[in-house]
């Protein structure tokens, strides 16, 4: 049967985000309303009769980038080519646009088929939250600052715009977002979600390691005991370093890809990724 592939509304979108979490990836809590926020039509989805048999995620942002994310087929019907049919309908939601997306490492040589080529790798750290001393850098809640500052800062570590992402993912419910002002300046920020299991840090922006571990601690001090999970791009040590002094193991990776040369970002002020998937 050829399936009919058209955009899900919210409701049926909430099966994508169920489908995520049954293959693993632990999403957070109130992510759909926040990825809903940066682009309406991002989740399309493909339908054998009244039946969702796969879906995915293609995010606009702007007009020249893109994201691919939540690419799944449902188990029943792998190998039907249905995977295919709504990959080839997220591609083309992006066409013109340089697109990245985070694939597990094992598919990178059929995401090169598609023209992505690798960029870095990201791991994702996990453990139980470290009990941290206070912060000594004065930590602030993210709203108390101006939200262009935020953005300005955002702007150096992800390639295009993502306004209204921001402030969706800054004001959700239960998330907890931190700024670090220094020298009348902003110097990071960070975020913390609730996740199916335990919470999730990203992203995580600061001008120096020192910056972002004050930001971490008030992060986790602001959370109840349990996992705590934090996405590093391979490449920045000292953002590894930092997951290894918080007592975290890498328990997944990603390859990050580009339909084109990577573009040019602050490596060095990454220190956690927001989501694997929406970059």
């Amino acid at each position: 049967m050829t399936a009919t592939i058209r955009t899900l509304t919210p409701i049926e979108a909430e099966r994508a985000v169920d489908w995520a979490a049954a293959e693993g990836w632990n999403p957070g809590l109130v992510d759909l309303d926040c990825f809903l926020a940066q682009d309406p039509g991002l989740f399309l989805g493909a339908f054998a009769g009244e039946r969702l048999v796969s879906v995915i995620s293609a995010t606009r942002y702007g007009t020249g980038f893109g994201f691919i994310g939540f690419y799944i087929a449902e188990p029943g019907v792998r190998g039907r080519g249905h995977g295919m049919a709504i990959w080839r309908a997220g591609m083309a939601q992006l066409a013109g646009r340089l697109v990245g997306l985070d694939g597990v490492v094992a598919q990178q040589a059929n995401y090169r088929k598609s023209g992505f080529r690798l960029a870095w790798n990201n791991i994702r750290f996990g453990g139980e939250a470290p009990a941290l001393p206070p912060p000594r850098s004065t930590v602030v809640p993210a709203a108390a600052v101006p939200f262009a500052a935020v953005e300005a800062l955002d702007a150096t570590v992800f390639p295009a715009p993502r306004p209204d992402f921001l402030r969706a993912w800054i004001g959700a419910t239960g998330h907890v977002a931190l700024a670090l002002p220094r020298d009348g300046a902003l110097a990071g920020f960070g975020v913390i979600r609730p996740c199916r299991s335990g919470h999730k840090i990203g992203p995580l922006v600061a001008e120096d390691a020192a910056g972002a571990e004050a930001l971490v601690a008030a992060l986790i001090a602001r959370i109840p005991p349990g996992p705590v999970f934090l996405d590093v791009p391979e490449p920045h040590a000292a953002g590894v370093a930092l997951a290894r002094r918080l007592g975290l193991a890498p328990v997944f990776e990603t390859a990050r890809m580009y339909t084109g040369p990577a573009p040019a970002v602050a490596m060095d002020r990454l220190f956690g990724v927001a989501t694997f998937e929406l970059g």
